[in-house]
Order: C-alpha cells, then structure tokens, then sequence
C-alpha cells in the first residue's frame, strides 16, 4: 500500500515539517567546512507565511552553548508535490493532498572539538489542530542533527544522511499503511532508524521566529496517551529499525507530527545521530484493494496461508486462484488457506471487487518445498579463545545457499559472518543470544536463535561441593566439562588426571580439580569428610492417634537409611519417611555410611480418638421456634458451640432456639486414652426468616360502610383475619369489612403463613365514628418531636379519598398540601420551622358515596 504526506489548511500555522542536515566539504588546519540545509515543508493550502519569505537561521552549539549563528539563504525555487488521485482508482472517500518544499542553504567552516555540535533551527509555526497532542494548536518546531566531535568520531569526518523525499501517498484511518523513511548515507555509514520526540519551540505562540538562544533547549511536543514520540501514531504502528519503513494499523482521522532519529554507526560503533519530523495526515477514506506480500514461502509443509493485506471494509467480494493444477479457484472470504498437492513454484492471484464495479488484484510468488531446517552446534571455551559456530541447517528439496549469522555480542555490529562454519572471538563473559538465518536454492528462509554462556574460563562442573566418606570406604567423584583434568593433592587418590578419580583420604580432604580447555583454565574444590564410624539416634518412643501420620527424624552423618517395617511408611528408604500405622508399632532403622553402620529403633503406640456423634440430623426451624438436640460420644468431657443460643451446652440433649441459621458444634476429648485431639460433629439449624405481614394504618370510618382490608407479604401463601366479624371471608388477604353502630372500636389481626408452615402476625384497629362521613382537623398542635401532636394532619371518617389537604399562613403562601391520607404538616416550610401562630387549613375529600365533602378553618402552631 501506498501512503500519503500532507497537512490541513492552518489559517496562519503553514509548517508541515523539516530536516536540517549537512555536508562535508574540505578539512583546513584544525577545522572542517561544511554546507548546512534545511529542507522545510509547507501546506499549499495554508494562508501563512511563504517560504520564499521564511527567515531562516541555524544556531550552532557546542556543549549546549552557542558560538555561532548562521543565515541560510533559499536556494533555486519552490518546489510543488500534490497526490495524484487519478492514481487511485478505486478510492472511496475525497481526498486533495498538496505541500511545498523550499531548500536553504549556506557554508560555514567550524573548529574541530572533542564534542562535536549541535545544529538547531527553532520555528513558530506548525500547522495547528495537530492529533496527539495535549496542546494542539501553536505548537513551535525545532529542527536538530549533529555533527560528531573527535571523541566519538577521532579520525576523518562525517556528511550527515538525508532522508529521501518520497512522492506523496495514500494513507486511510483504520487501514494498513507503509511509509518510506529511508535514508541514504553519503560516507556508506550503516544507519539504524527509530521513532523519537518531535521537539517544540518558544515561539509556537506567535507567528514570528525566533534568533537562535545563547543556551540550547530541547522541549519535545506535547504528547497525548496513548501516543509519545516512541508511538506519534499509536501502539498499532512501528519502524522497521534497518529500512526506516513505517508500518501498521493507521489511527484515527487526523493530522499526526512523526519524528525518526537515525543513528549513525561506524566500525561496529555509534558516533552521532539525524533527525527529520514530519506531519503526516491521515484521511477518513478506503481502498478497494488486493494487496499480497511479493512472495510466500512455505518450508514447513504443504499448507499456505493467504490473506488480503488490505483491511477496507468496502470489498464485496474475493475470488482466489491458487495456481495449483487442478484446483479450482475459490471464492470466499479476505483470509483462506490452501493445501498444496505438490511441491513447485505457483503464481497466486487475488481478485476483489467492490461498489459500483470497482475491481482490484494482485499477484504473489508461492514457494512449497518442506523439509528446511536450521540448525547449528557450538564449540568453545572462554574468552581467550574463538568459538566455532557449526551450521546444521538441512533441507529435503535444493541445497542450503546461504548464512547470515549475528554472534550477538552486546559490545558492537560488527559480530556478523555471512560464512557457512564462523569463527568469532568475545572480549568479555556474557549471556550472548546467537542467531542463524539460512536460505535455500529453493527460496527458503528461517532463522534459529541460541543462547550462548561466554565465559572467562571454562565450566567444571561437580556433582557436589561437599561430601561424607567412612574411613575405610572408596568414593569416585565424577566432573563436567571439556578439557584436560588434574587433580591436587595428589594423595590417597587414583586416576587423578582424568574427570572421575577415585579418592579414599583417611582424614577430612579438599581436592582441587583443575581443567584446562586450549590455554582457559577453570578450577573448582570439592571437600570429602572422613568420620571412623557413624550413630543414628531416633525420638524417645511415642503415642499418636489412629489415622494419624507423623515422621521420623533420625539424628545421624549416614547417607543410606533401610527402615522395618515398610508397610506403614511413605519409603523404607528416605532419611525421614512419613509412619502412619494403625496398631502399636516399632520402626527400626539400618543406617550406613559406606562400610560404617548402625543403627534404632523406636516405639509407637497407637490409640483411638475419641467419639462424637450428633443424632440430631440437620432440620429446618421457623424464627422464633426451638428444637432439641441429641448427641452421644466416647471419651471423658464434651462441649457444645456456640453455647449462646442454648439452654444449657454442657448436656447432651440441650435446648436450641436461634435467631439464625447456626452450626452447633459437639466436641467431645479424652484425657485417659492418650490421644489429645479433640473430634467434632456437627449439626446445622435452618432458621427460616420471620414472616413479614403488614396489616395496614389504623383507620376510620362510619357504620354500613364498607372497608377494603389488605394484608401485604411477600412470603406469606395463607391468612387468618380474627375476630371475622363484619368480614366477609376471613380467610383471605384482602377481606371487605361492614361494621354496624354498634362498634365503637374493633382491633382486627391477620396471620400469614408461609409454604414451611411459619407465620407472622400484624394488626389494625377500626374506629366506628356514629355520624355521617366527616373530615375531623385537629385545633392545635405541638411540632416539638415528642411523639405527641407532633402533625397536624385531617382525621377521616367514611372517606374513601383526599382529594387535597391544604395549610396557608397569615399572608396566604402555601405552606403544605399533600393528597395522601395519614400525611401530615410538621410545621416547617422549605426545611425552616414556621412560627407559633394561627394558620388557615383548606380540606376536600370524596365519601365512600362519591359525595364531595370539603371542609375550613384555623388552626393554631404551638411551640
């Protein structure tokens, strides 16, 4: 895919990037001549300045100090580059690219020094709206490279790189994209690319540029997370650190500065570094495109994965010629694989097509020979000397042709070999990550990577450092490593010039090997102690609980251990095995070191635990019900837990009445038996939660009228209203009570049970008023929040709705109203407690007849 430079129009902002860079000439006495330009980038479309009218100079640096300033003049004229979207056929979206480009340029002849300068030429105006940043708009430029003094560079001189100035391409948010930051190098020099901070300047705030400053500042650019001068495009997009190709996933529509650092290496070392940034615009548009990679090579097998490299979302359709004989072209979708029949050379073809006829294809090279493998083999010993790097590499179809090794010395570049067996020296010890890349005649490529132990003396390797002997025994001591043994001292020890002798001192010894591998020399020590006989001691005899498993420490120098009776333990061999014997049991145990002996024994006696058993089985309770629990057990005391919630935890049938669920835990010891442990059983009460019912406010009302009664639970399946008089079924949850004038006051009560059986219980007590239905308004009231008269709120008789309830002071504002029954004033307005004194009260309501009835008054606030 192609990929498009440019910039938006910026009202006065018109700079779209630069590179400043510079060109050996001639040496004089102690001096260099140099010609210094700057390459800057314009948008067409900006209303700034002309770059035939910039002013441009370069301040010269050394040790971040100025010496000298120098003008640079504009050379032949403005040059023009514009996208040619005639070139895109297939290009959804509109898109107009164009920028200028003007050189400046002068000579200046410069001292040589030890640190070399730095050339800066500081600029105010960037193209504003700039994506990435925390600071979009008025953001400076500085464009910087640098010219190596003797301490990097101590003999000859440097030209610096210029990156090369591409036609201008197509790049697509969203979409895959590559950009060509390349570079070439007039001296031949190898050059490294990296994505780096784009540096600001003071003057980015106004439209003038700035002289050079007496001391040099490098402020990078605002970024933004998730963007830096690393990621100027985001976290899907990367350079490639040997080409300088930019490539990836490109983000969102905008305008994004991108910066890449060249490091400059010569002989294997980097001695100076270049610069150019640049604003690349990325554009909402799309490509009806097939992109392939210009060959694939499959040197594993026969299976070839296929995959349109372009990620428009606007391709209908995908047709897919492998070029395999006999194979049919397949449609489907941007990502396919393909089982060769053969091995061979195919031309791949893929054909896409999207709106309004709009076509695309593309092509690739497809190599299938499997059976390429790379490998190679190591051989050396220290830092003295070379090491051999030993190809491998093997392949079914052609022959391998070529080798590119990198001996990953971290000290320098120049540890690379393009021979088929190398030879490489290291300077120093290291971990060194040693890698091969191998091709075919048959166009294979693959690498393998090792890591290599670099060390300053050969390896010698001991199965120990320290070791037990008996005094009349025989021990071989076996090494590692390449190279010719010897062994100091030279007593009580046969074949001391080999890598296992065999040593029998009489007396503790350290034995000295030393390897010497081609002039590198390693040694090592290894001690072997001498005892004239060994002990073996075990604990005093013991009890433990049946199941129970303990181990067995024995106290000895022996390296062998045999213990009797194995049935019971973990290993008859181990020092410590692990005993779990069920009856009483004595272990003995054969200790050896070499010829020495000896040995134990110990006795363990075994008990049982005592006994807990819960009878009680776990049972569900209602809250607020008890239950009695049973439990026997062996042993010589018990205890119940928690003992809160019992009537007594010290027997064996206790009384249980918990608030919730709970486990009750019988722990039952024996003090006689010899086994301390405690055991538990345990039985779990259920307690299901109380039945949660609500009856309803107390009420009024007047003789023959009829009440709606409504008992609310959410677990309740059942009710009971007592008494049932005036009820017209009592055993429902919503029962119409009439009362006679006979009653004065009834207190009716309901019971709601649950599917377990449980209930709750709520009440409501029903005034008989003997009059027609009235609104009943309290004269006075008492606000104080002691619970009495604390709210002035309209009693009902025979009312079936409020319409409103109202309450005005002295001046006529509203101070309350509510349509609620049982809501009433407090006496506060808009959170403010009202003042003792007289209010006037407004009431209307409906009767249970549907007859209006409103009623009004004073009332009187008293605190």
């Amino acid at each position: 895919m192609t990929v498009l430079l440019f910039s938006l129009p910026a009202a006065a902002r018109h700079i779209a990037g630069g590179e400043l860079f510079y060109e050996y000439l001639s040496s004089g006495t102690g001096n260099k001549t140099y010609r210094i330009t700057l390459r800057l980038f314009r948008d067409c479309f900006s209303t700034g300045p002309l770059l035939q009218n910039e002013q441009v100079t370069v301040g010269i640096y050394a040790s971040d100090q100025l010496v000298n300033t120098l003008p640079l003049s504009l050379q032949s004229g403005i040059s023009t580059l514009s996208l040619n979207t005639s070139a895109y056929p297939c290009l959804v979206g509109n898109v107009n690219v164009c920028y200028e480009m003007a050189v400046y340029s002068s000579v200046v002849t410069l001292p040589d020094n030890t640190v070399g300068y730095t050339l800066s030429r500081i600029g105010c105006c960037r193209v504003d709206r700039i994506s990435g940043l925390s600071q979009p708009n008025s953001v400076g430029s500085n464009y910087v490279t640098k010219i190596p003094g003797t301490s990097t560079l101590p003999t000859g001189f440097n030209s610096s790189p210029q990156f090369l100035v591409k036609d201008t391409s197509l790049v697509c948010s969203g979409r895959r994209f590559t950009l060509d930051f390349g570079a070439i190098d007039p001296d031949n020099d190898s050059l490294t690319f990296a994505l780096c901070d784009a540096y600001t300047s003071p003057g980015g705030n106004n439209n003038n540029n700035l002289p050079p400053a007496s001391v040099l500042n490098l402020i990078p650019i605002p970024y933004s997370a998730p963007f830096s001068g690393a990621f100027p495009l985001g976290p899907d997009v990367n350079i490639d650190p040997h080409t300088g190709i930019i490539s990836g996933i490109a983000p969102a529509e905008g305008q994004y500065v991108v910066n890449v650092c060249i490091t400059e290496w010569r002989n294997g070392k980097p001695f100076t570094e270049h610069r150019k940034d640049f604003i690349l615009q990325v554009r909402n548009c799309d490509m009806i495109e097939a992109v392939l990679p210009d060959k694939i090579v499959q040197c594993n097998d026969f299976s070839v994965h296929f995959e349109n490299q372009s990620l428009s979302s606007a391709i209908q359709s995908y047709l897919w010629d492998f070029g395999d004989p006999g194979s049919p072209a397949t449609s489907g979708l941007a990502t396919v694989n393909h089982i060769y029949s053969d091995t061979g050379r195919f031309m791949a073809r893929l054909y896409v097509t999207g709106p309004k006829g709009c076509e695309g294809q593309d092509s690739t090279i497809v190599l299938v020979y499997p059976g390429f493998k790379v490998d190679f083999n190591i051989a050396g010993s220290c830092i003295i000397n070379p090491y051999r790097f030993l190809d491998a590499t093997t392949t079914r179809y052609g022959v391998v042709d070529s080798w590119s090794w990198n001996f990953g010395d971290a000290d320098t570049q120049a540890d690379t070999s393009h021979l088929r067996n190398a030879v490489y020296t290291y300077k120093r010890s290291q971990t060194a990550s040693v890698r091969l890349l191998a091709t075919s005649s048959k166009g294979c490529v693959d690498s393998l990577h090792k890591d290599l132990v670099v060390r300053d003396k050969p390896f010698v390797g001991l199965p120990f450092k320290d070791t037990l002997i008996c005094s009349i025994d025989t021990l071989q001591i076996i090494a590692s490593g390449n190279g010719v043994y010897s062994w100091l001292p030279n007593k009580d020890i046969l074949f001391p010039n080999t890598s296992s002798p065999l040593v029998f001192p009489k007396d503790t010894t350290k034995y000295i090997v030393t390897v010497n591998d081609a002039g590198c020399i390693g040694t090592d020590t290894v001690t072997v102690n001498v005892l004239d006989f060994i002990t073996v001691q075990l604990a005093p005899d013991t009890t433990i609980c049946r199941t129970d498993t303990f181990r067995l420490n024995p106290v000895s120098h022996a390296l062998r251990y045999n213990w009797t009776p194995a049935a019971s333990l973990s290993s008859a061999t181990a020092k410590s095995p692990l005993a779990f014997p069920l009856t009483g049991t004595t272990y003995s145990v054969t200790a050896n070191l070499g010829k020495c002996q000896a040995t134990a024994q110990i006795n363990v006696r075994v008990v049982p635990y005592p006994v807990s058993s819960v009878i009680t089985k776990d049972t569900t309770i209602c809250f607020g019900d008890r239950i009695s629990l049973r439990a026997n057990y062996v042993g010589t005391s018990f205890a119940w837990s928690p003992a809160s919630a019992l009537s007594n935890s010290n027997t064996l049938t206790p009384i249980a009445g918990p608030v919730r669920t709970t486990d009750y835990i019988f722990m039952v010891t024996d003090n006689l038996s010899g086994c301390p442990k405690p055991v538990y059983d345990t039985v779990t009460v259920t307690v299901i939660p109380p039945v949660q019912v609500d009856a309803g406010r107390d009420t009024a009302v007047v003789p023959q009228q009829p009440l709606q009664l409504r008992a609310i639970s959410a677990t309740g399946r059942s009710f009971l209203w007592t008494p049932s008089y005036g009820l017209n079924n009592a055993s429902i949850a919503n029962p119409v009570a009439v009362l006679t004038s006979e009653s004065d006051l009834i207190k009716y009560k309901v019971r709601a049970t649950d599917l377990n059986g449980c209930y709750g219980e709520d009440e409501l007590t029903v005034t008989v008023y003997k009059t027609l239905p009235e609104i009943f308004i309290p004269s006075a009231f008492t606000p104080n929040g002691d619970g009495r008269n604390d709210l002035l709120r309209p009693l009902t008789a025979g009312i079936s709705q409020l319409i409103y309830f109202r309450i005005y002071n002295r001046w006529g504002q509203l101070v309350f109203s509510t349509s609620e029954l049982g809501k009433g004033w407090d006496g506060t307005f808009d959170g403010v407690k009202q003042p003792s004194g007289t209010y006037v009260y407004m009431a209307e309501a409906l009767d249970y007849t549907g007859r209006n009835l409103s009623r009004k008054g004073t009332c009187v606030l008293i605190r």
